[in-house]
């Protein structure tokens, strides 16, 4: 069944209908959920959906947008929560975010490594969120990866909505790390995705949503939902020539890989 490896859904955007929505996932054919955290609130949030319902596990971080006030507090939790609650199964979302001025690039680094350190000691998956930062982001997890094999240990994780060059796409694979795609790939003359998808091995692509936001066409501009994932299905199959039910089973499998969830 389908594996959404990243979703909003403690998002407000379903508070009308949310357990409406996640009741009919399994009859929609979507069989696991990764509730992505973004802030300490929301990241308690997809904690508690994940304890409700038995195919949702849940991500917690803090998104770099949401650094502004966090403390050595923050961490505590976010690391004791990784160790001793089953559900919570990645650090996430976390990375840089360049888009807008502010918080301060120094204060999102600090804390981007300090959750990347969090991951490495938790021996945790990360979910890496980047945006306008593609060198000081590759820098900042190629320095955190190659610390981890000095003491023994590892660092592996997903990179959320990839949307850097087949170049960087080939570097982070060869640190183990996945790449997520969604409704972007879907979208007209997104040639930059495509060539990323035919480039990277089949065995480092995993599916997401990251609803309720970046709905694939042809339902663009509705709220985006884990049932919609066929449609990005279609597409990775188109660009690699294979057949949808085996792009379908094989994200599966990678996703269970990437979080440590395999039967």
């Amino acid at each position: 069944m389908i594996f959404d490896t990243h979703a909003h859904y403690d998002d407000e955007a379903f508070n009308e209908d949310r357990e409406e929505v996640l009741l009919k996932m399994q009859e929609m054919g979507v069989g696991t959920i990764v509730d992505i955290g973004e802030s300490m609130e929301s990241s308690q949030r997809a904690l508690e959906l994940a304890k409700v319902y038995d195919f949702m596990y849940c991500a917690v971080g803090v998104h770099p947008s949401k650094v502004e006030n966090l403390t050595e507090a923050d961490m505590e939790w976010i690391e004791e929560t990784v160790k001793k609650e089953k559900k919570a199964v990645a650090i996430g979302e976390i990375g840089l975010d360049y888009h807008w001025p502010e918080p301060s690039l120094e204060l999102q680094k600090k804390w981007f490594e300090r959750q990347l350190r969090i991951a490495i000691d938790t021996n945790t998956p990360v979910v890496i969120h980047s945006r306008n930062a593609a060198k000081d982001t590759m820098d900042m997890i190629r320095a955190a990866h190659e610390a981890a094999i000095s003491e023994g240990k590892e660092l592996s994780g997903v990179m959320h909505c990839y949307s850097y060059s087949a170049e960087q796409a080939k570097e982070y694979v060869s640190m183990g790390f996945y790449l997520g795609i969604g409704g972007v790939l879907t979208y007209k003359n997104e040639k930059k995705l495509m060539k990323v998808v035919k480039a990277v091995p089949m065995e480092n692509l995993v599916l997401e949503t990251d609803c309720p936001y970046l709905t694939p066409e042809p339902h663009r501009g509705e709220r985006n939902i884990s049932w919609y994932l066929p449609e990005v299905i279609k597409k990775i199959a188109e660009f690699r020539e294979m057949d949808t039910t085996e792009v379908e089973k094989k994200t599966e499998e990678n996703a269970r890989r990437l979080y440590k969830l395999e039967k």
